[in-house]
């Protein structure tokens, strides 16, 4: 996309979001409408790629397309209802822009805005579980993960119903991150995951953790 084009879709997606009521869908912007049919198109796209390691390739090759609108939304929105948004939140995790998926969280959780309906699921809850599946994924391939991303999702979402399974994750992931230099948060998260849902998986590594501290104690009088 030119700079042209992208600062003037930044600057209707701003006007656009400033004049709608607050928790209101935009309607009646044919900008938005061009943005939902560009979505829709870009949906029918993905429908054909069975990979879903190359799905998310061609998302991370598609969010530049909408970056402009998104930045228009944020800077100047209202909270009205806005599926080109929150997919774009979706796909930004999909596509490890796990920072710019959080930016937009912080914009669409306050505001009590929903993801599309075929994500089936609240947007608060929606963002907690895919951040805590992909610090899983990246901790079973022995892969680094942002501790401040997780703890900036955990943060967001703190307020917001959602399963506790689903919290539990959260926990457990920011536990087993935060273990290797600082034991007693560590153990604070992954006892909390316990609390929320005893099948998590947690209980070895509360024990292991529990018997480190124990040992550096004895080791330190």
């Amino acid at each position: 996309m030119s700079h042209a084009r992208a600062h003037f879709q930044r600057v209707v997606a701003a006007a656009a979001s400033a004049a709608a009521d607050p928790g209101q869908p935009l309607e009646n912007c044919s900008q938005y409408d061009l943005m939902l049919l560009k979505l829709a198109e870009d949906r029918r796209r993905l429908k054909l790629v069975q990979s879903t390691v190359q799905k998310a390739e061609v998302k991370r090759q598609l969010l530049p397309d909408y970056a402009a609108w998104v930045d228009g939304v944020l800077s100047a929105g209202k909270g009205h209802q806005d599926d080109v948004l929150t997919t774009i939140m979706v796909w930004r995790i999909d596509a490890g822009d796990y920072a710019g998926a959080l930016d937009i969280a912080a914009y669409a959780i306050p505001h009590k805005m929903t993801l599309p309906d075929q994500y089936q699921r609240p947007l608060a809850t929606a963002i907690a579980e895919e951040v805590a599946d992909a610090a899983k994924r990246a901790r079973d391939g022995e892969q680094p993960f942002d501790l401040e991303i997780l703890q900036r999702t955990a943060e967001l979402t703190s307020d917001e119903d959602m399963f506790d399974q689903v919290r539990a994750k959260l926990h457990k992931e920011l536990g087993l991150l935060l273990e290797s230099f600082d034991k007693p948060a560590a153990l604070a998260h992954l006892q909390r995951a316990m609390q929320l849902h005893d099948k998590v998986g947690v209980k070895k590594d509360i024990e292991r953790i529990q018997r480190d501290m124990k040992n550096s104690g004895a080791d330190s009088a």
